[in-house]
């Protein structure tokens, strides 16, 4: 004989079901029902009789849970859905109603199978049938939709409440970070609701998984050649500061975390980072992750801050993921008094370009332009420049070297993809040679 509904209280789950556990008094577990967070939209008209659940109770459940702003897990929905039914529920109604509510407060929704693809660095909906991926050979529809416009604006806000944001139409916009996977995997998340976006809530979602690529990795997947490999171990070997360049997503993030791999076990790397995204196969590499602040707008830890403390931690080498902001300042300092081999990357389309973005990062740390150049010209030697094609992928396209022009800094271009060495080779080589030297004293 089946317990009755009142008995049915615990609830648990993991990334793939959620399991309703009906204890009769003796505690024996009597039922598990498993439930996809995979399927493509949760459209009621396309939902069989046999599934189809209260949609007053599912908006009562939505309400209590939002208002409430306590974890999303599956107890708190479990316990919200006994609260608010009002009635003892039959055991199939109970999990339909946590079904549907899993769907929508644990996961992405429609968009959840998506974000699991190993292959996908980039989910963007622009409406309910106008999703997109990218997966590394540029934007392609997603085969997935939404039912309604009104379903993508309740995505989105939920989205945020799990960033610890605020989206409505007070502030109809949000940037934040989701909650880290068991994977690892990270997601940046940034919304914006009508009407400012003038066809319908529109969604961006950036995954970042943790870089795990080794040089030799990067070399089958033909991100460069054998010649390049023995330079990219000289430079990483005679420590001298240097940075990733590139656009989104042309894998600055995945070299940087390879060639950190290919540090001695005997330094110690501290790594400054927004998001985790770097996972170096190093045996001694420290982590520190910058916070946002809350939905109150307190509790933020900035990188800049994070990069001070860095710096008392007897690091080795000391390691900004990617320096979007005043944090250039403080790791311009740092790599001037002393700590060699540090690292970073920066968005730039060109290695010519990194002077500029550099000066107007360093202007949020409040450095003038003179300021800027003269610690850039003494900190950083070498600058690798990432690049993405259709035809190669991604690949290394270029190294450069810093060198002073006047009171500017500038980059001479040492080996292009393109063209092989060229007028920066003679500097980028002596370089080389000499921290080599200084290794074996």
């Amino acid at each position: 004989m089946a317990p009755s509904p009142d008995r049915s209280s615990v609830i648990g789950a993991d990334d793939d079901a959620v399991r309703v556990l009906s204890r009769p008094p003796d505690g024996t577990e009597v039922g598990t029902m498993r439930l996809s967070t995979e399927r493509g939209s949760t459209a009621e008209s396309h939902t069989p009789c046999s599934e189809r659940v209260d949609e007053n109770l599912v908006n009562r459940v939505r309400a209590r849970l939002v208002s409430e702003g306590s974890d999303l897990t599956a107890h708190a929905i479990a316990a919200a859905v006994r609260e608010e039914s009002g009635a003892p529920l039959g055991d199939g109604e109970v999990l339909r109603t946590i079904r549907r509510l899993h769907r929508e407060f644990l996961g992405a929704g429609p968009l959840e199978s998506l974000l699991r693809r190993s292959d996908v660095t980039d989910v963007l909906v622009s409406g309910p049938d106008d999703v997109w991926v990218d997966r590394g050979a540029g934007l392609e529809r997603a085969g997935v939709s939404f039912t309604s416009e009104e379903e993508v604006r309740r995505l989105a806000q939920r989205l945020a409440l799990a960033a610890g944001r605020r989206l409505d139409d007070a502030q109809p916009w949000v940037d934040g970070w989701l909650p880290e996977s068991t994977a690892g995997t990270t997601v940046r998340l940034h919304a914006v609701l009508a009407p400012v976006a003038a066809d319908g809530t529109c969604v961006s979602l950036r995954i970042l998984r943790p870089a795990v690529h080794d040089l030799a990795s990067l070399w089958r997947l033909s991100a460069f050649d054998s010649d390049t490999w023995s330079l990219l171990r000289s430079i990483v070997a005679a420590r001298p500061a240097f940075l990733v360049t590139g656009s989104t997503g042309s894998g600055k993030t995945t070299l940087l975390g390879a060639l950190l791999g290919e540090v001695p076990d005997t330094e110690r790397i501290v790594c400054v980072e927004e998001a985790r995204e770097l996972n170096p196969v190093h045996p001694h590499v420290v982590r520190l992750v910058a916070r946002p602040p809350n939905i109150e707008g307190s509790g933020q830890i900035r990188m800049n801050e994070l990069v001070r403390q860095a710096l008392r931690m007897r690091p080795d080498r000391i390691v900004v993921g990617e320096a979007r902001g005043a944090e250039i300042r403080e790791l311009l300092d740092c790599l001037n008094t002393g700590h060699e081999g540090g690292a970073g990357t920066v968005h730039a389309n060109s290695p010519a370009e990194v002077p500029a973005r550099l000066e107007a990062l360093g202007a949020q740390g409040g450095m003038g332009r003179r300021a800027l150049h003269s610690q850039l010209a003494a900190a950083i030697r070498v600058v690798l420049h990432m690049r993405r094609t259709a035809r190669r992928g991604r690949h290394l396209a270029g190294v450069g070297v810093l060198h002073r022009v006047g009171s500017e800094a500038r980059v001479r271009p040492a080996w292009e993809i393109e063209s092989g060495w060229g007028a920066g080779r003679r500097q980028l080589l002596d370089m080389l040679a000499a921290g080599a030297e200084r290794a074996e004293c």
